[in-house]
């Protein structure tokens, strides 16, 4: 049943997302905004299908660090659910991804037109400065950013290096940098067809304030995040 449910939900996503992404062509030549629409509302199509198809709630929490004005994002990834989530939840958020994605012809297009940060892993250097630059036009523009500091999707319980990216984010915009933690790795996991029941949660973190040394920040934000996962973890499996 849970094979059945997994890809009646894959087969209704990648069938909505082609008609979606043709019918909505010339939204991509005359509006960017509108297309950028359709992906907003894809990724909310896709979150809102979990529930009823797969039996997975999604349950934000923290929403109170976000308010106040633009912050820094830094997320702890381990599914493609939270990238959907968010997409659908934060719609004036920038998100910073590999340059790779806006490449893929269509699908990639629409992503482009919610004006992510992309960054292209292969520059080195210049690829940083860039990232600073766009992530500065964005927040000019009233618009939070979301990094993912492990640049890479981990087991639940697995942690990844935190690339010093997200800490040139956070000297460089002086913003708060709100820690996200989750769980969804449990529920969707990474490279996966099958999806299993039960409750995904994204939590929004007490926010870190700008001016702290890098490598002090850098620190302390791996020591929330990991420390939120592992709360979200005792929550699955109370002793």
């Amino acid at each position: 049943m849970r094979l059945l449910r997994s890809l009646l939900f894959v087969t209704l996503v990648v069938t909505t997302m082609l008609l979606a992404a043709i019918v909505g062509l010339p939204l991509l030549v005359f509006s960017r905004r509108w297309a950028g629409a359709v992906t907003r509302w894809f990724a909310g199509f896709i979150v809102g299908l979990l529930r009823p198809i797969c039996g997975i709630t999604v349950e934000l929490r923290g929403l109170e660090h976000l308010a106040g004005g633009p912050v820094l994002i830094a997320a702890k990834h381990q599914s493609a659910l939270e990238t959907y989530a968010l997409t659908h939840s934060l719609p004036d958020a920038s998100f910073v991804l590999k340059r790779e994605i806006i490449l893929v012809p269509l699908i990639g297009w629409y992503v482009a037109a919610i004006e992510p940060i992309a960054v292209d892993r292969g520059a080195g250097a210049s690829a940083l400065r860039s990232m600073v630059r766009n992530a500065k036009a964005a927040v000019a523009r009233g618009r939070s950013v979301v990094i993912f500091p492990e640049g890479t999707r981990t087991r639940p319980g697995q942690r990844a290096p935190y690339h010093p990216g997200v800490a040139a984010l956070y000297g460089e915009l002086g913003l708060p940098v709100v820690p996200m933690a989750l769980d969804t790795g449990h529920v969707w996991p990474r490279k996966s067809l099958i999806k299993y029941s039960g409750r995904a949660t994204l939590s929004f973190l007490e926010p870190i304030a700008p001016g702290m040394p890098r490598r002090a920040f850098l620190s302390l934000l791996e020591e929330r995040i990991e420390a939120g996962c592992l709360a979200l973890e005792n929550e699955r499996s109370p002793s």
